[in-house]
């Protein structure tokens, strides 16, 4: 019997051993893992910060031209339609167009 109980000692001391180990390992895990993305999106020289902020700058400058040229694009718009509004009053009013 204290041979049975043996080797469920061992295989418990090897699971609490791997308990205490497992954060470690996944810190290790992880790094490997962010390094190998790092790599394959070719970011792996020590250069990756610098990269990625340039990046997001760029983006970012992407972002502001889409918005204002948006927002140009409604000024014209609108000022086209308000500029058509007052020929066509001052056309009514007859202030412009000839006098008849």
């Amino acid at each position: 019997m204290p041979e049975e109980t043996q080797p469920a000692a061992l295989v418990e001391n090897m699971l609490l051993l791997r308990r205490e180990d497992f954060d470690d390992l996944l810190d290790r895990a992880a790094e490997r893992g962010a390094e190998r993305c790092l790599a394959h999106l070719g970011l792996e020289n020590g250069n990756a910060a610098r990269d990625v902020r340039e990046l997001r700058d760029l983006l970012a400058a992407w972002r502001d031209a889409r918005r204002t040229v948006w927002q140009t694009s409604i000024r014209v718009i609108t000022t086209g339609i308000l500029a058509a509004l007052l020929v066509g009053a001052a056309i009514k009013l007859k202030l412009m167009g000839g006098g008849q």
